[in-house]
């Protein structure tokens, strides 16, 4: 996010700057950086979690005033962050007298049926506007998850983007989360939607910590190519915990999935996410066990790969 600075001060600003060979942009943060150590360094200081939801509503508030909600889309995937932030974007809209954007749900091809029941009961108590994405080329050619896909029989899009993932077989197995499923299943098919849609910007629920290749996202993302349409990916949640996912959650009363309840603290493809623990996720111990641990590994070492080809 952009912070405004007097104009009183930008020339001892950039004489100090100058000095340093450093562009204005570069010394500001250098400044704020320091700035926030000492903060930081305070005895007893927290940033507290009313702080960190202001935050997380003051980024889609300016996305939606910059960009207009008509063309803004909330990537909605029934887990905890994206339904967290819903709750943040309907607050926000109502505050503001502001339209709800509408959202889209990616059906990857293996979903839980509780994840299913979860988004069709709050997409009618909440009235959203819910478009169900799938790339339907892939998901035609089999029958279960598993079944062998022949390259040659998917159309040119799928054709050319299993080829820019150096896949040189003439099969894959249907599998969401595999390398090719999940750019296939999940990025190509939000890919097509938003080239038929044109949304300008899209609201998703990833977090600095939940993922190394996620570390360093920033909380507006200009994305585009001639792979994937020009948009702005919007990152309100970024400075969550997991944890405090769930404090924001327990203290706004936000649904969840009741597979949360069951033990899984990410859900993913049905046949690839496991539980986590045997308690219900927020009572896990965050620190022992890693959020993700629960979901494919193999993917979890491609992803810095994955988001290079578009996803999120």
């Amino acid at each position: 996010m952009q912070i405004n600075i007097d104009d009183k001060l930008l020339p001892a600003f950039l004489e100090q700057a100058q000095q340093k060979k450093q562009d204005l942009d570069q010394y500001l943060n250098f400044l704020l950086s320091q700035l926030e150590g000492k903060i930081t360094q305070q005895s007893q200081f927290k940033v507290s979690i009313k702080t960190k939801i202001k935050l997380a509503k003051l980024v889609i508030a300016k996305a939606l005033r910059e960009y207009g909600s008509e063309n803004v889309c909330v990537a909605w995937t029934g887990g905890k962050d994206s339904t967290l932030i819903l709750e943040f974007v309907r607050a926000v809209v109502k505050e503001e007298n502001l339209e709800m954007p509408e959202t889209m749900f990616i059906n990857e091809g293996h979903i839980f049926e509780e994840i299913a029941a979860f988004v069709k009961e709050w997409q009618s108590k909440w009235k959203l506007v819910v478009h169900e994405v799938q790339n339907t080329d892939v998901s035609s050619k089999a029958k279960k998850v598993g079944d062998p896909v022949i390259v040659a029989e998917l159309d040119e899009v799928n054709r050319t983007e299993v080829k820019r993932l150096g896949y040189k077989e003439k099969t894959f197995p249907f599998e969401p989360e595999s390398y090719v499923g999940n750019h296939l299943m999940k990025t190509v098919a939000m890919n097509r939607f938003l080239s038929t849609k044109k949304f300008k910007a899209v609201i998703t629920g990833i977090r600095w910590d939940e993922q190394d290749a996620r570390a360093t996202e920033t909380y507006f993302s200009p994305r585009g190519d001639k792979f994937t349409p020009a948009h702005t990916r919007i990152h309100p949640i970024l400075h969550f915990t997991e944890k405090e996912i769930w404090e924001a959650i327990m203290l706004l009363k936000v649904p969840f999935c009741s597979l949360y309840k069951e033990g899984y603290r990410s859900l993913g493809a049905k046949g690839t996410t496991k539980k986590a623990g045997s308690k219900p996720a927020w009572e896990q111990d965050f620190d022992k066990v890693k959020e993700r641990a629960g979901r494919r590994q193999d993917k979890e070492g491609i992803m810095a790969n994955l988001r290079k080809l578009g996803y999120m």
